[in-house]
């Protein structure tokens, strides 16, 4: 036992407690920590990533751009500079040219005879100059036969030298391409880019300002309800109090048990109120809760909530339509929606105008023909300038600028509605501001008169002289009076942030 009784002295001595177990939450914690759990502020982050990104994709559009192509080709018949006309001829040069040559040997064996008869007329032995003659006939033979197989052999070495053998074709190529002028399309992209990105903020801006705006309500909805609590279990503690009273005086003859039914119907009415009050509560917490990214059952405790005077700050509020023209990211969203369709109107336009880029690069092929045809992979650098002019497109490119241009008129008519718009909450937040401000200001008067109001009558009632019923009245306006001034503080409040809210000023 004595072990026990020491823990228990030690856990209320570091003071875990049930009470100091819950998280002690201020509204800029409760803000910071909405913004982070928030979905759609991560989406919104998303947004700006890819907007960034966009952005420098839209740079690269400068710079030169450097691709590799690679291909392989197979024909079912290959290239042939010869027909088969002169691939048949030159492949029987020497055959074709055989009896030219077996003619010229018939015409060296004529000679000869003559020769032969000249010298035997001279008395030269004719048989043996007849047997030079055909031996020399016979040499000449072989050799035109021999000339005639060498023509055919370099003949079919010619034949072979012009096949292409383009069956099988291999290529590729590292290509640098530089735009030199697009018709304005690269800046006017560029300008876009930018103009998306700073869209993306202010989108991401308003989320934030929307998600600040919920959680201050919900966090002063908190504050509200666990007043209204304390003033419920006050008033509670005051008509129990009223009706022992009651009871009493109706043992002792001085009050009827009508009066004291009706004091008892109070009482009811009395915890049925502090029971909603309670269920709301909880209910608003839970709120609250998720939207700060704690468990929805997790118990916590707001700064606020415990003070007795909320230290309402009341300020004279200024109209400054300038100040939230200057600041709203709705306008400044619906300004760069206007800037981007302008944008994208230069770049319809871009189509219309001359575009030139520089090109350079190395190509390779197999076979190729930088040494006649040759099965092997040779290749060539290789510059040049690319320009292209638009001539004509039906109007293709003017319809679509028009188009851009209504888009453009669109934007401009919803900027200055918006302006108009805008204009209007901040006059209403305005006079929001400062209604708030006079409703604090009579809920405090109203304050003072039901306490003085209680006051004397219960002091009447003491003394005999005023009803119950009359009491009953006093507590109530006394509570309607305690209620009010609550209302009346957090309306100061919520229309401060209302009024942050419309200038742009949220943050």
């Amino acid at each position: 036992m004595k072990k026990v009784l020491a823990i228990g002295y030690w856990l209320l001595a570091v003071g875990v407690t049930p009470a100091s177990a819950q998280h002690l939450l201020s509204l800029d914690s409760c803000r910071a920590m909405a913004l982070r759990n928030n979905k759609q502020i991560g989406v919104q982050q998303l947004k700006q990533d890819i907007a960034a990104n966009l952005r420098k994709s839209a740079r690269t559009k400068y710079l030169p751009h450097v691709s590799a192509i690679g291909s392989y080709q197979f024909t079912s018949e290959e290239i042939s500079i010869l027909n088969n006309e002169q691939k048949s001829n030159l492949s029987n040069l020497g055959t074709n040219a055989l009896p030219a040559l077996s003619g010229l040997g018939g015409g060296v064996q004529n000679v000869m005879g003559q020769l032969g008869n000249m010298l035997g007329q001279l008395g030269a032995p004719v048989e043996a100059i007849q047997q030079m003659g055909a031996h020399v006939q016979q040499s000449l033979t072989q050799g035109a036969t021999n000339m005639a197989g060498l023509l055919d052999t370099e003949g079919q070495k010619i034949v072979d030298a012009f096949r292409t053998d383009t069956r099988h074709i291999f290529a590729g190529s590292v290509l640098v391409t530089q735009p030199v002028f697009l018709g304005g399309s690269i800046v006017a992209l560029n300008k876009l880019a930018d103009l998306n990105e700073d869209f993306a903020a202010n989108s991401a801006s308003i989320r934030r300002q929307s998600v600040i705006y919920s959680t201050d309500q919900a966090y002063w909805q908190v504050v509200s309800l666990k007043n209204k609590k304390r003033l419920a279990e006050s008033y509670l503690e005051l008509i129990k109090k009223f009706d022992s009273d009651v009871q009493r005086m109706i043992e002792e003859g001085v009050a009827t048990r009508s009066e004291g039914l009706s004091v008892s119907v109070k009482v009811n009415e009395a915890e049925m109120t502090l029971q909603r009050v309670n269920d709301g509560l909880v209910l608003s917490k839970m709120l609250l809760c998720q939207m700060v990214g704690l468990p929805m059952d997790e118990q916590i405790t707001l700064a606020d909530e415990d003070s007795e005077n909320l230290a309402v700050v009341t300020l004279q509020p200024q109209l400054d339509v300038a100040q939230a023209i200057e600041n709203r990211p709705e306008l400044k969203m619906l300004g760069n929606t206007v800037d981007m369709s302008k944008q994208a109107t230069k770049i319809l336009k871009a189509g219309n105008l001359p575009q030139v880029a520089l090109m350079g690069g190395y190509a390779v092929s197999n076979p190729n023909v930088m040494n006649g045809f040759e099965k092997k992979f040779g290749g060539f650098w290789n510059v040049g300038l690319l320009v292209r002019v638009p001539l004509w497109n039906w109007g293709d490119v003017a319809y679509k600028v028009r188009a851009s241009k209504g888009a453009t008129a669109i934007a401009n008519l919803e900027l200055e509605e918006a302006r108009e718009k805008i204009e209007l909450q901040v006059n209403q937040n305005t006079f929001k501001v400062d209604e708030a401000n006079k409703r604090l200001t009579m809920a405090q008067s109203g304050i003072e008169k039901a306490e003085e109001n209680l006051r004397t009558a219960n002091l009447g009632f003491k003394e005999g002289v005023i009803a119950p019923t009359v009491v009953m009245e006093a507590q109530t306006a006394w509570l309607q009076a305690q209620s009010q001034l609550i209302d009346a503080q957090i309306a100061v409040k919520l229309s401060q942030v209302e009024l942050n809210k419309a200038l742009g000023t949220l943050y």
